[in-house]
């Protein structure tokens, strides 16, 4: 079940890492016209279930290396061939491709793949605009399936 578990993950990585370097040569442009960008780090705690249609919701904290942090609040919705009850502790979340915090709200899309029984493993690449947002976590219950959907980071 693990080596499912990865290797799911494994493909929705590398099919979400795809997707994310297209708009690279946007923000490589971004960078030569002097814009700098900035790196931020998300931990968080999310809880949900999904009959095929998901639902999730959570709490975390972002931090960015120019000083800058937050509380925010994580809503997670979409469909899919999933079902389960699962929770998600002290994940982490790598940000990048942003100007400054307020950069890092509003909805990504969402692709992932989830199995486990007792142990959840979670492994996702998001992307809005040219952000990207890597999370990866491991919780408790019962999830399996593939879905899409979208990921809302708004202020708490």
């Amino acid at each position: 079940m693990i080596k499912h578990t990865f290797g799911m993950a494994a493909l929705v990585l590398a099919c979400a890492g795809a997707v994310t370097m297209l708009p690279l040569s946007q923000a490589h442009a971004a960078e030569e016209a002097g814009e700098a960008h900035v790196s931020c780090d998300m931990t968080y705690n999310l809880a949900g279930w999904s009959l095929i249609y998901k639902h999730a919701e959570g709490t975390g904290v972002i931090t960015c290396d120019n000083g800058q942090h937050a509380k925010v609040k994580i809503t997670v919705v979409g469909g899919g061939l999933t079902a389960g009850k699962y929770h998600i502790d002290h994940g982490k979340g790598e940000i990048s491709h942003v100007h400054g915090i307020r950069d890092v709200y509003g909805d990504y899309v969402q692709a992932s793949a989830d199995a486990g029984v007792v142990k959840s493993a979670q492994a996702q690449v998001l992307t809005k605009g040219t952000t990207s947002l890597a999370l990866s976590g491991t919780g408790q219950g019962v999830n399996l399936g593939i879905s899409v959907g979208k990921f809302t980071i708004s202020p708490r």
